[in-house]
């Protein structure tokens, strides 16, 4: 695969190509929003450019409608007890308790209990929760980065820092300047082999900064079963953001 973009209006809009044995130019956008097309090898770079190029307001409303339905999903949170979280690949299930100390967000014996002074305080509740994941993914993230960083660094990469970012079309980021490695908040809500996925992903691109042939080849090679953990986060993980 490798990275493209075109401007439409104000907006960049990027995608991945593929080329495959296929007939005709085929555009997706799949659920965590990225853009895939695949084309033919004899499909000229300036056809496919000018393809996606008509497709754009198509693509445009398609992630804005994306957009809508996280944003709805996140609204819709009361943040009662019952209701159903995402943690690390499993559904795990709220238990508000009013307390007359500091509110709390602690993880039991497969319950989130979230303990607060003023359970009717719905901003204060989502805060509480939004702030205990990211400070899970910041224990969780560096411990996947410290396990698969040994895995690459014979090839010459040096360790990475690591940094957190809600994002809303993609997993993880690579800044090359910085040398640091980008990964989504949300990605908390995966299973820890999911994770470690991303975190590879992200690594391999300090060796080739795009998706050729040689980062595959490299990727198949340290993680053969890739594909699946990927498939699990679009497929599974996505959805319930």
């Amino acid at each position: 695969m490798s990275k493209h973009q075109i401007q439409y209006g104000n907006t960049v809009i990027e995608y991945e190509l593929e080329r495959k044995k296929v007939k005709n130019v085929n555009l997706n956008i799949k659920p965590d929003m990225t853009i895939s097309v695949s084309a033919n090898e004899k499909v000229p770079e300036k056809f496919i450019s000018n393809f996606v190029k008509e497709k754009a307001p198509w693509i445009v409303k398609q992630l804005k409608q994306f957009e809508n339905v996280q944003s709805y999903k996140q609204s819709e949170r009361e943040y009662v007890s019952g209701e159903s979280f995402k943690y690390l690949g499993k559904q795990y299930r709220l238990r508000v308790e009013k307390t007359e100390g500091a509110d709390t967000v602690k993880y039991f014996r497969g319950f989130i209990y979230l303990s607060v002074k003023d359970p009717s305080n719905l901003k204060n509740k989502a805060k509480l929760i939004n702030n205990w994941y990211r400070m899970s993914a910041e224990k969780v993230f560096n411990s996947s980065l410290n396990k698969i960083y040994p895995i690459i660094k014979k090839y010459g990469v040096e360790k990475p820092k690591l940094d957190l970012r809600v994002m809303k079309a993609r997993w993880g980021s690579n800044l090359l300047e910085s040398n640091t490695v980008l990964l989504n908040t949300e990605l908390i809500k995966a299973p820890k082999h999911c994770i470690d996925y991303v975190v590879l992903h992200e690594l391999i691109h300090f060796k080739y900064n795009d998706h050729s042939e040689d980062f595959y080849k490299m990727l198949y090679a340290l993680m053969p079963d890739w594909e699946k953990r990927k498939a699990i986060l679009d497929k599974e993980i996505v959805r319930h953001l």
